[in-house]
């Protein structure tokens, strides 16, 4: 009988051991999801208020229009694998930036570097592009919602993606639009024969050194 006893206690505590553990674990795993949640329901990660539809054009930043063809046809969106495309951390979040770059990657974008940006208080995601990638640049802001599109006076094809706290999650793939369709130019855009290239913003360092 004590033999029993002794078992029967024995199989109690185990009883007792396990139950803590799995309760140790879904509530480890409640919490985590709890401040996961909490982040974005009080926008410290992707601020739905900045997110929003702005009612201005490329959220009040001077935009300019997707120049046509050499034959004059109407511009096109471009395939991604020929974009080249740095994203940078404009947020105090690790991770951020290495998130997007690699959702763009697995779109086929052409992702040179993941880094962080010079200043991690960005509200607004901002896709920079210069006179020699505007396409380009209409293409990679048509995988975002919440970016504004920033011409500066860089000459190479390089489009930088600083990654702010309006930034959500990219556009669904089944809403971009496809490759050779026309680009839809900016409401309110300017022609790039109107632009003074000699006002354009300068590139300087965009991340941290």
């Amino acid at each position: 009988m004590p033999q029993n006893m002794d078992e029967l206690q024995a199989r109690r505590q185990y009883v007792r051991r396990r139950q803590k553990h799995v309760f140790s674990i879904v509530s480890a795993a409640l919490v985590a999801a709890f401040v996961i949640s909490l982040l974005f329901v009080t926008g410290v990660v992707g601020n739905r208020k900045h997110a929003a539809p702005s009612a201005r054009p490329n959220f009040g930043a001077p935009s300019v229009c997707a120049p046509a063809a050499q034959d004059g046809q109407p511009a096109k969106y471009l395939q991604p694998s020929i974009v080249r495309v740095r994203v940078l951390n404009g947020t105090k979040f690790v991770g951020f930036a290495r998130a997007v770059g690699g959702a763009l990657e697995n779109r086929e974008f052409q992702i040179t570097d993941i880094l962080n940006y010079k200043s991690n208080a960005i509200e607004r995601t901002t896709i920079y592009y210069g006179v020699n990638a505007i396409n380009q640049a209409y293409t990679v802001n048509a995988n975002f919602n919440d970016a504004k599109m920033v011409m500066d006076n860089r000459q190479d094809d390089l489009i930088d993606v600083v990654v702010g706290a309006s930034f959500d999650d990219l556009t669904p793939k089944k809403s971009t639009p496809t490759v050779n369709t026309q680009i839809a130019s900016i409401n309110g855009c300017t022609p790039i024969d109107k632009v003074d290239k000699g006002k354009l913003p300068a590139v300087t360092m965009p991340y941290q050194g």
